[in-house]
């Protein structure tokens, strides 16, 4: 895990010119190694490869299956699902974070196997359904997959008792979503948070490059995500929430390893100051 690790951090902070020179088919190889499913809290479990999340939330109506990886990854993702022991035509519901390859590029043959239907924000639309952002010639193609809902700021989502609270937190797309949800816990219930990407990995911020909003868009998104409370943070490449680390202590029985009610506002502060570092080089080129 120790490559993928360095892999990660060196793409977390890369400029367009470095992301150009990546050797992808070493990083997509590395994202793809297989993780053994398991339930991270409640009905909430981990279903995604080892370089990139995908959650499963169950119940007896159905399940919602959030993201699907790369291309290669769906089979691992749906074979994870079934390994939990739930069935693949009980996905009623696929959501995607973000519009990029990584994280899209299986969505089309997870909706084949499942028969579900995907639901995605307005402004993520238009990358998901052509396989490709319009505004990021730099970013690679995904298979083009068709929405079937668009969800909104504060649409709720509700399946067998479920309730997801969907928030818009663009800039690392335009249509970056997160969303909230409660989850029962010793006769309380705590918030777990999936969140978008907050990262700018190699977004341009200029003007003419990328989006023009993006700037205003990230800026928006730190400042409302420090007004929100969550128990449970949970991103969408493993290594921006020490992923390894908790689920040892899971395996160890601490059932709420990855409970800390601190880690929102720490995630947030530490990509704002590496947002405001990044805005500072574009500017000065």
């Amino acid at each position: 895990m120790r490559g993928f690790a360095l892999i990660t951090a060196a793409l977390m902070a890369a400029t367009p010119a470095m992301a150009q020179d990546t050797d992808w088919t070493k990083v997509r190889a590395e994202w793809n190694q297989p993780v053994a499913p398991f339930r991270i809290l409640g009905n909430v479990h981990y279903v995604g490869t080892a370089g990139i999340s995908a959650y499963l939330i169950t119940s007896p109506k159905g399940h919602i299956l959030i993201d699907g990886g790369m291309q290669e990854s769906a089979a691992q993702i749906a074979a994870n699902i079934e390994k939990l022991g739930f069935r693949l035509r009980d996905v009623k519901i696929l959501l995607i974070n973000h519009a990029h390859w990584d994280h899209s590029g299986g969505l089309a043959e997870l909706k084949r196997l499942t028969g579900a239907r995907l639901l995605a924000s307005v402004a993520d639309r238009p990358g998901l359904e052509a396989g490709k952002l319009d505004y990021r010639d730099d970013v690679l193609s995904a298979p083009p997959v068709q929405v079937d809902e668009v969800i909104g700021d504060g649409t709720q989502i509700n399946l067998g008792g479920n309730m997801l609270t969907t928030h818009l937190t663009p800039g690392h797309t335009k249509g970056c979503t997160s969303w909230t949800m409660q989850v029962p816990s010793g006769g309380d219930s705590l918030t777990v948070l999936f969140a978008c990407s907050l990262t700018v990995a190699d977004q341009p911020l200029t003007p003419g490059q990328g989006y023009d909003a993006a700037v205003s868009d990230f800026r928006a998104t730190f400042a409302r995500l420090k007004t929100m409370q969550a128990d449970v943070f949970l991103g969408f490449h493993p290594s921006q929430f020490d992923f390894e680390a908790k689920r040892a202590k899971l395996e160890a029985g601490d059932a709420e390893a990855f409970v800390d009610p601190g880690e929102l506002r720490r995630r947030v502060d530490a990509a704002e100051a590496a947002f405001d570092a990044e805005l500072a080089k574009q500017k000065a080129r």
